[in-house]
C-alpha cells in the first residue's frame, strides 16, 4: 500500500528498497538524539539497523511506512527519509494510533512531513472510516507534544508511570482527532498545504494552526 501526496509518499516499510536510505538520512543526527524518546535506537551500522527494519515491517500492528520525500530542491529528494506506523488498531472501537514516528534532519519541520501526518489521517478517517485517531509521547517530549497540537490533536492528560523505556519511567501524554474534529481539521491541512501558501524557498506564508 502507498499513499501519495504532492510533497511525498508513504510505502509500506521494505527493508530491501528503504533500509540503506533510511540508515543514510538518520546518520545526519550525529549526536542520535532523535532516538531519544524511542524504545529503540541509535543503531551503530546498517546491518544492525537493517536487522530492526527486518523486524519491524513485517507486522500488521505496528504497520510502518516509509515515508519518501518527494519534495522539489529537498536534500533527500525521491529517497526514504523517515518511518511512522498506524498501531493498536481497535476496529471495533473504530480507534487507531499513530507512532514510531522517526524522520531524519533532512525531513524534520518541514511541509514533506507534514503532508506525511495528514496522508495518515485522510487514510484514517476517509477510507478506513474510524471515529478516533490518537497520538502518545513521553511526557517529556516537548517536540512531540508541539507537533500534535500544531497538527490539530487535542490534549486529553497524562497516563504516569505507564511504561519503562530504555531503563527510565514514562509518563505518556495522550492526544487524539475524532470524526468531529476531522472536517476542520482536513480543511486547514488543504489550505496549508496548498502551493500558495509557500514562497519560492519553501518557507510558509501562513502556519497551521492559523489555518485551522
Amino acid at each position: 500500500m502507498s499513499l501519495t501526496g504532492s510533497y511525498c509518499r508513504l510505502e509500506r516499510l521494505d527493508p530491501g528498497r528503504h533500509a540503506r536510505e533510511l540508515f543514510a538520512a538518520d546518520r545526519a543526527d550525529i549526536d542520535g538524539t532523535s532516538w531519544t524518546y524511542l524504545p529503540y535506537g541509535p543503531f551503530e551500522d546498517l546491518e544492525g539497523y537493517t536487522a530492526w527494519v527486518s523486524e519491524v515491517a513485517s507486522p500488521d500492528d505496528p504497520y510502518f511506512f516509509a515515508v519518501i520525500d518527494t519534495d522539489p530542491g529537498s536534500p533527500t529528494k525521491d529517497r526514504a527519509a523517515g518511518v511512522l506506523s498506524l498501531l493498536r488498531v481497535q476496529p471495533d472501537a473504530g480507534s487507531i494510533e499513530v507512532g514510531h514516528i522517526h524522520l531524519s534532519p533532512a525531513l524534520q519541520q518541514t511541509r514533506a512531513s507534514t503532508e506525511a501526518q495528514f496522508l495518515i489521517m485522510s487514510y484514517v478517517f476517509d477510507d478506513l472510516g474510524y471515529r478516533r485517531h490518537e497520538w502518545k509521547c513521553d511526557a517529556l517530549n516537548a517536540p512531540s507534544r508541539r507537533a500534535a497540537e500544531r497538527l490539530g490533536f487535542s490534549y486529553e492528560g497524562i497516563f504516569r508511570q505507564a511504561v519503562v523505556i530504555k531503563g527510565r519511567n514514562r509518563d505518556t501524554a495522550w492526544y487524539a482527532i475524532v470524526d468531529a474534529d476531522w472536517p476542520r481539521v482536513r480543511e486547514a491541512f488543504r489550505v496549508w498545504l496548498a502551493s500558495d501558501n509557500f514562497a519560492p524557498d519553501g518557507r510558509q506564508r501562513s502556519s497551521l494552526k492559523a489555518a485551522r
